[in-house]
Order: structure tokens, then sequence, then C-alpha cells
């Protein structure tokens, strides 16, 4: 099948992988421009768009993939097919049409569950204990088109949505295989119909949504600080007792072992280096200072002299 692939994030690399060892022919590749990044702000292809051209594709970066003059060059591909992974512009009538069968999806939720721009991490934040992906035919609505395949797993309690992201990633390449393979011999799948009313929405984090308040149940926090690494961060504010603090993003912590009762105000690490919460006692794993890279508690109380009584309180809010 001719394919068009409209990417822009690590999202769909594992995708685009496997077209290219498939019978499948991508016949373009639409990602989003160039953006600077760094110290250096130094204009930097998506990783979709430098994936493609280290591997010969034809690719394009409109700024507005809706412009006529972009469709018109859409349509000059003359594919069966467009998927859209990750891509990061809403698709209009006019692109939508730009394939012979349309354009569908991959998604990073159990649809009609988690519309939206951040499915991942709000997966993680409200409990959910099973997710999955979800390939559906794009309409008007966003992420409401009819259901083509899905594929679901377990979250497990441990993981970061950074690294569900990446699982479901590579689940997403067996949707889409199953996903194609219904539109084999010229077929055109209309999909079933999602049921609006169990739609629930999954709205883009901001780096404010990342600050982190102590009081709150354990559960909660364990939730917040998964769910959180590693956009936009589990950030608080570590406060010694002799008056020194640092801005500090938690990547991983668990209830403490053994469970117990709270030592101090929210906030407050005990003589175990626990830090105590609403209604219990976490146990900090992994952390990333401002000014530092990633390292384990140990490393941390190690180098930061952390005692009983240093605390953990929210950060001021960006501005």
């Amino acid at each position: 099948m001719n394919l068009m692939f409209l990417a822009s994030g690590e999202f769909a690399l594992p995708t685009l992988r496997w077209l290219l060892e498939s019978p499948h022919v991508v016949r373009l590749v639409v990602s989003q421009p160039p953006k600077p990044t760094g110290r250096g702000r130094r204009m930097t292809p998506t990783p979709v768009a430098a994936f493609a051209r280290e591997h010969g594709l034809p690719v394009i970066e409109p700024e507005n993939v809706n412009d006529p003059a972009w469709v018109e060059r859409l349509r000059a591909a003359e594919a069966d097919l467009a998927l859209v992974i990750a891509f990061g512009q809403k698709l209009g009538e006019g692109v939508r049409g730009t394939a012979r069968h349309g354009c569908i999806n991959l998604h990073a939720s159990v649809l009609p569950k988690y519309r939206g721009a951040a499915p991942i991490p709000w997966a993680i934040l409200r409990g959910e204990t099973v997710t999955g992906v979800t390939t559906f035919r794009i309409v008007d609505r966003m992420d409401a088109g009819p259901v083509l395949c899905t594929r679901t797993t377990a979250i497990k309690p441990d993981e970061t949505a950074e690294e569900l992201h990446d699982r479901l990633a590579r689940i997403g390449v067996d949707a889409v295989r199953a996903t194609l393979d219904l539109f084999a011999d010229g077929a055109s799948p209309p999909g079933t119909p999602q049921d609006d009313g169990a739609a629930t929405r999954a709205v883009k984090l901001r780096k404010e949504d990342g600050v982190l308040d102590f009081d709150r149940s354990v559960s909660e926090i364990v939730r917040f600080v998964l769910g959180m690494w590693s956009w936009p961060g589990a950030t608080a504010r570590f406060e010694s007792a002799d008056g020194r603090w640092e801005n500090v993003t938690l990547a991983r912590v668990r209830p403490s072992e053994p469970a117990c009762a709270p030592a101090g105000r929210p906030g407050t690490i005990d003589p175990r280096l626990f830090v105590s919460c609403r209604d219990g006692m976490i146990e900090v794993l992994e952390l990333k200072p401002a000014s530092g890279q990633r390292m384990t508690w140990r490393e941390y109380v190690n180098g930061r002299r952390v005692k009983a009584g240093d605390r953990f309180t929210p950060p001021q809010r960006p501005k």
C-alpha cells in the first residue's frame, strides 16, 4: 500500500521503522517545521523528519499543512492511505481527502477515554490500571472518529509516563500492522463509532502543572510523580534546616516500606529519610536537581547532606 506518513514526535518512530521493513511504501513524510532548541537555539528538525531524511524518504515540513498549496502537494503523492501519529497539527477536510482511503490516526489511549494531547500522563494521574493504543479514522472533532483497532496493556505500578510512552509506541506498531491489513485488496473499512458519552479528556500539561505539594495522600503523590515524569516533572523545593534550598524534580517514588504514619508536616524528612505526606510516608528513589543530572536519592542525600528535619515544599510557581 502507498502511504503518507504525517508525524513529528518520537512516539511515531517505531512504526516508521517497521514501515521501512514492510511491503508498504512511504510516498511522503510530513512533519512539523524545525524549531530552535538548546542553549544555542539551533534549528532542529523533529525526530521523525530527521529519521526520514537519514533513510532517504521525501520530507516536507509545512507551517500549516492545511494551506491549499500544501494540500495539493499531499494530493500529488497519490497515497492510498494517510497515517497520522503525534503530528501536531489539526487536519482540515482538504487534507483528510488527499489519500484514497482517508486518514487514520494512532492514539495512545483506549478511545473514547483520554481524547486529547496528553493521554499517557493522565492515565497514570487518574489511577488507571489498563491503557493501550487505538487506531481510528480522523474526523473534524479531536480523537472522535470511528475505531479501527485497539490494543490494551496493563500499566505497571512503578511505570513513569516516559516509560509507558515508549512501551505504547512499540505496541502501536502491532495496531498499525493490523489496521493496514484491514485495507488489503482495496477494502476501506468504516470503523466502529465511538461512544461519546464515555469520552474523557486529556488536556495538554503545562510547566506549572508539575508543582508538587506533599499535602496529599501517598497514592496521589506516587501517581503524580510517575505521571509527570519527564514532562513537566513533579517539582518541589528542597529546604535544609540550616537554610540551604534548591528546586528538584522527583523522578520515581514509592510508598514507604513498612507503611507508617506521617512524621511531621507534609514534606518533612524523617530519620529513615522517608518523606511525610498527608496520610503516610513515601520513599524517594530518584530525582533531578534543577542544576544537575538525574540521580538516586542516596546520591542526593550524600551530596547535599540531607538530614531528618529537612523538608520539601512547593516551589514558586513559574512566572
